[in-house]
This record gives C-alpha cells, sequence and structure tokens, in this order.
C-alpha cells in the first residue's frame, strides 16, 4: 500500500487493522516488520496519501476499493485440517464489508486463497438486505520477504482476475489503470478469477518445489563425493531450466511456500485427483526430510552425544533480510537440538527475542521438564553466541555472517570446534585453515565452497 501510495499521489490511501497496537507502530517510527527500505518508503508518503487507522468501518465507507490482506493460515481443526486453508478471517471481513457499505465497492483478494473463494465470498458479500452489488478481483501478490519493495516497483507481473461481465471488466480496468501508473501495460495481465487464484498457489508450489529437488541432490552429492553447488551451476546454465532457486540449504520457510503447498494438496485431494496430490505433498516431505536430516547430522558429527553441550546458532529469521520466524528452518533443528538435551544460543540480528519464546511456546519444543532459560539463551551478538560454545550452524544467510572474526570465534569455543554451514554461505578452507571442523549442505567432507557463486 505504500507502494501504491508512492506512485498514485493523487490516490489516497488507508491502511485499515482491528489492532490498535499494530496502527499506532505504523504511526511511529518503529514498524512492525522488517523490510528493507521500507521504513524510507513509509516516511515518504505517511500522513500525505498515506493514512493509517484502526477504524475500519470509516474506512470501509470512505473507500470505493477494498483490498483485504488478512491471514489465511492452514486450518488445525475439523475438515482438512493440516492442509486447507483457514479462510475465517477471510469470511468475517467480507460480511463486516457487507455490513457497513454504504454503496457498491470493489472488492480485492489479496490474501493467499484456495481457487474459488471468490464464488463464496461474493455470495456473501451480495448477501445484503440493501440491493448492494459487490465486484470481486483476485490480484494476488508475488514479492519475496527481502526484496518486496524492488518487487513491488518492478514486479514480473501483475495479476488480476475478474468476472467477464461488463461490471467485472470495469472493476478490471479500474484496478489495471492504478498499477499502469508504474507498471508496463505488458507486464499487467488479466485473466479469470479462477486462473488467478491458482496462479499464485501454483507459483509459490514450483518455486518450492526446485528448492526440495536440488536439496534432495544434496544428500546424494554428499553420498557421492559431487559438490552441489557446482552440480546446481551446471544445470542453471540450462536456459530451459534457469539458475535461480538453486541454492542448496538447510531447507526452506516462510508464511507462503508450505502453507500454500498444502492448500494445493487439499484441492487435489477434495477434487478427487490422489495422484497430483502426492506428487506435490512430496515437495514437504522433502523439505521437512531436508531439516531434519541437518540436525541429525550435527549429532552424528559431534561423536552421537550433545546432550548438555552448547551449539550456536547463527540466524533464526527463515532467510536474511526479514524478522519472520514462519516455518523457519531454525525451529526444526532446534526441536532435535533440544531433543538431545542441547543447550542452544541465538543470535539473528533481526528477530526479537519475545519472537524466539514465543515461536518455542506455541512449537512447544520444550517438555514439561524443561524450562527455557536452562537450554535456551538468546543473544544480542554472536560472539556472545558462540563463546564457549562446542558448535555453530549457519541457519541464516545473513550476510555479515560471512565478515566476523573466526579467529576470535574459535579461541573462544570448546575444541574441537565444529561448524555446519547451513546456507553454503561461509569460506570454508579459511575456516579450516583456523582449526575448525567444518560440515556443509551438499558437500563431502572436506570440500570447500565456491565463493565465486
Amino acid at each position: 500500500m505504500a507502494v501504491l501510495a508512492m506512485k498514485c499521489p493523487k490516490v489516497k490511501v488507508v491502511c485499515c487493522d482491528i489492532s490498535q497496537k499494530q496502527i499506532d507502530r505504523w504511526n511511529s517510527d518503529n514498524l512492525p516488520v522488517y523490510e528493507p527500505g521500507l521504513d524510507d518508503l513509509v516516511r515518504a508518503v505517511r500522513n500525505k496519501n498515506l493514512f493509517f487507522t484502526s477504524d475500519l468501518d470509516k474506512t470501509i465507507q470512505e473507500c470505493d476499493m477494498i483490498f483485504v490482506s488478512v491471514n489465511t493460515p492452514t486450518k488445525q481443526y475439523g475438515v482438512g485440517a493440516g492442509r486447507a486453508a483457514d479462510l475465517k478471517n477471510w469470511e468475517m471481513a467480507a460480511r463486516h464489508i457487507s455490513k457497513v457499505a454504504n454503496g457498491p465497492k470493489i472488492v480485492v483478494e489479496k490474501s493467499t486463497l484456495p481457487v474459488r473463494t471468490a464464488h463464496s465470498m461474493r455470495r456473501v458479500l451480495n448477501a445484503n438486505d440493501r440491493g448492494l452489488k459487490f465486484e470481486i478481483l483476485s490480484n494476488p501478490e508475488f514479492l519475496a520477504e527481502g526484496t518486496a519493495i524492488n518487487d513491488l516497483t518492478s514486479p514480473d507481473r501483475v495479476l488480476i482476475g475478474g468476472q467477464g461481465t461488463t461490471e467485472g471488466k470495469a472493476a478490471v480496468d479500474r484496478l489495471a489503470w492504478i498499477y499502469a501508473h508504474w507498471v508496463p501495460k505488458e507486464r499487467i495481465l488479466t485473466t479469470n478469477l479462477w486462473s488467478a487464484e491458482l496462479s499464485k498457489l501454483t507459483a509459490n508450489a514450483f518455486l518450492a518445489q526446485r528448492i526440495s529437488s536440488i536439496n534432495s541432490i544434496s544428500a546424494l552429492c554428499e553420498t557421492t563425493g559431487a559438490d552441489v553447488q557446482e552440480v546446481a551451476k551446471a544445470i542453471g546454465m540450462d536456459r530451459r531450466i534457469g539458475p535461480y532457486f538453486l541454492q542448496a540449504s538447510v531447507g526452506f520457510g516462510g508464511s507462503c511456500f508450505q502453507k500454500d503447498i498444502l492448500n494445493l494438496v487439499y484441492l487435489c485431494e477434495s477434487f478427487n485427483l490422489p495422484e497430483v496430490a502426492a506428487y506435490w505433498n512430496q515437495v514437504v516431505l522433502m523439505n521437512d526430510w531436508q531439516k531434519n536430516r541437518f540436525a541429525l547430522k550435527m549429532i552424528q558429527t559431534m561423536f552421537n552425544t550433545i546432550a548438555g553441550k552448547k551449539i550456536a546458532l547463527f540466524g533464526f529469521a527463515f532467510k536474511k533480510n526479514t524478522g519472520d520466524t514462519r516455518e523457519t528452518a531454525a525451529l526444526s533443528v532446534c526441536k532435535v537440538l533440544l531433543g538431545e538435551r542441547a543447550k542452544i544460543s541465538i543470535y539473528d540480528p533481526k528477530v526479537a527475542a519475545d519472537q524466539v519464546r514465543l515461536d518455542f511456546e506455541e512449537q512447544q519444543l520444550l517438555t514439561d521438564e524443561q524450562k527455557f532459560e536452562d537450554f535456551v539463551t538468546i543473544t544480542k551478538d554472536a560472539y556472545e553466541a558462540a563463546k564457549g560454545a562446542h558448535a555453530i550452524a549457519i541457519l541464516t544467510e545473513w550476510d555479515e555472517f560471512r565478515t566476523y572474526d573466526y579467529k576470535r570465534i574459535y579461541k573462544d569455543m570448546c575444541k574441537p570446534c565444529f561448524i555446519f554451514d547451513g546456507r553454503l554461505i561461509l569460506n570454508h578452507e579459511e575456516l579450516r585453515a583456523i582449526g575448525f571442523e567444518v560440515h556443509s549442505v551438499g558437500k563431502p567432507y572436506g570440500a570447500t565452497v565456491r565463493m565465486d557463486d
């Protein structure tokens, strides 16, 4: 919305949330999310044509077009639990819009939703006793955390789905006109509603599939003596494949990939396509296997016992340039390590201590006999996190991890010192020269990272 306000200065953009606490932070210098470039962008347009408020009813009545961007997590109860998207928030938003609207509105789906959700939402919105009519558009967001501002200002494409009726086409044209202020017209793609909804799920599934594919090969590389970075570079130079999303790692995370794939799996099951469902479900299973394999390799390498040993985790966010910890690989690794009674010291430059504690509580990573303070330490300094540790695990690819004084770190650690590079970002040859025993994803023991990649 901040990008829309910047690119369309004559358009009034109002961001509304039922949480006053969130709105207060959006109106402060301490925004509720970290994203490179977001702070400067919000400050440039806030209170000019970008406004933040918790007055939901007034906002609905004043706006002509309403973007609904509510959370649609994986359902944890009832039919479809563990796979289907939980649409409770979306329906509640639609019902409230229908209840308080003072005229016809264009309602735009921004949340990632199952195909044909728009049909249900149209029924809810139009089931009012005042004869109000609403047009529903699907406008899924194709952006990545850490590069979101660039993804919004210079997108590969903008997708707008609508009905084929005269009114539906007019609504599509109106939204396309807004994007045309900064997006070339050839990048604005219009489709029917169902294609737009399914395209978002499919795009995330394809991207996650590439990560799981290269991670499956990383295990084979470690066994055969091949180098996963060399394999990825070789296949990525094929124009039919391309180099993107072929970076082997401890596993993917984030708010979208797993949730959307599981949603796709559930849709396939619902439409009696079990083979298709099984195919996409394997992408998730492979990702879970990779995270677990990384943690088990740590235990095996450290003489099959880590009870009481301090292990430093460098990184807790699911990727660099974000503070988002949803589905982060770090949580899966922590679960295995804590199950072996290791003591964990965590450093991440953007993840708050309160968030780490909340994640541990929600995922129930500690037993009733384990107190958080006895097994988990959260530090504001990587050197402190590594002091006295037996091992370091690189779980997020933060650039600053490449620049540390590892001679200083080595001096303060227990010997032998292990480093497990789950993101292939460190110079293994230099680390081994210092004295570290280095292990990594997709490389046989003793192989080095190709730093030129």
